[in-house]
């Protein structure tokens, strides 16, 4: 078995967890309330605890082939007795028989330990408030599905993400024209102006995030973007308490890609953007080069809500620090052909009047 922590109350014996709101530790039983640097002692002197070690041999039992067990982690829960049976990468859950939060602490030692965590800011229900605006005003969304849905399950996820830190010497250069058109009795002039433009400079980037989990889409989390980095704090397993957590599955080289493509759209855009009084501007070539590379580890905060509706499953996401969510919605096929067929109707009107002006001209 592997080692889990759990974090008692010292007044009733009750388990306590992170709460959001008061960013302390509560007692959800006697209402006592810790300071996080309080757990922060008691945090590691449940590190120095060791299992006993109680090994019987019996024969004739059964055993995982490798492919079959390599992926799964078991752990015996200190209040109740129940094993938790989780994969390798989880990191935080609660017990499914006491409901009591534990931490995985063999899943955050050496590599695996963040550098920071961004803690909770909101709860459950603003969770699912959130989720009620987040249909309002779409008016291609079904109505059935805001009244037939029904939401399957809501978990609070500490996400691992890399932040890589980076200086870019960039280098660009631009083909760019400048067009003046006249005429006078007889013809019509243009005339073309071609130039080079060369542009370069250096900028810095902070904390560029990619998530580390390969359970959650890049996109979705992107959506999410930004957290606040002020709000971040050293990393203490006390956090994750109440909440589940991932330990990375992709690592900081595989993930330097996707944060290689996000600062060279940044710093192209940037550039671009300097590129001004043009009639045309075509970028010729570029080089970005990245200096004095740093990468740092950390668990940001994100609301899971999957809900169903028509036998297909629809996966939302919010961010734990802001509020800010995202996910993917149902298409109304009436409304939309309805929508469409106005739009059509009014365009062509539009453009029917455009042409007799210009025929009254």
């Amino acid at each position: 078995m592997s080692a889990i922590q759990e974090y008692k109350c010292p007044c009733c014996g009750g388990a306590i967890s992170f709460d959001s709101t008061l960013q302390k530790m509560k007692c959800p039983y006697c209402d006592t309330e810790f300071e996080m640097e309080t757990l922060a002692g008691y945090d590691s002197e449940l590190k120095n605890d060791q299992a006993d070690d109680m090994n019987w041999e019996h024969p004739g039992a059964g055993q995982w082939q490798d492919e079959e067990g390599s992926g799964l982690r078991s752990y015996i829960c200190h209040s109740c007795g129940g094993e938790i049976a989780c994969d390798e990468n989880t990191a935080a859950a609660s017990c499914p028989f006491c409901g009591n939060p534990v931490v995985m602490t063999g899943q955050l030692t050496g590599a695996w330990k963040p550098d920071y965590v961004i803690p909770f800011q909101l709860d459950k229900k603003a969770a699912k408030e959130a989720l009620k605006k987040f249909y309002a005003g779409k008016r291609l969304l079904p109505g059935t599905f805001k009244d037939s849905n029904h939401i399957d399950e809501v978990k609070g996820v500490y996400v691992p993400f890399w932040l890589f830190d980076a200086k870019a010497d960039v280098n660009m250069r631009y083909r760019a024209t400048k067009i003046r058109t006249w005429s006078d009795s007889r013809y019509y002039y243009t005339q073309t102006d071609f130039y080079s433009v060369s542009r370069s400079g250096n900028m810095e980037f902070k904390r560029v995030p990619v998530d580390g989990s390969k359970k959650m889409p890049d996109d979705l989390m992107e959506s999410l973007e930004p957290f606040d980095f002020s709000g971040a704090v050293d990393f203490q397993t006390a956090y994750l308490a109440g909440f589940l957590a991932d330990k990375y599955d992709v690592d900081s080289h595989e993930s330097a890609g996707r944060a290689g493509e996000r600062i060279q759209k940044s710093a192209r855009a940037a550039f671009d953007a300097t590129v001004r009084g043009y009639t045309t501007v075509t970028q010729e070539a570029g080089s970005i080069r990245l200096q004095n590379g740093r990468v740092t580890y950390a668990f940001f905060p994100v609301w899971l809500l999957s809900t169903t509706w028509n036998g297909k499953q629809y996966l939302f996401a919010m961010n734990g620090q802001n509020g800010k969510m995202t996910g993917d919605l149902p298409l109304d096929k009436a409304a939309y052909i309805k929508w469409l067929a106005v739009l059509t109707v009014l365009t062509s009107g539009a453009l029917y009047m455009l042409a007799y002006l210009f025929w009254l001209l």
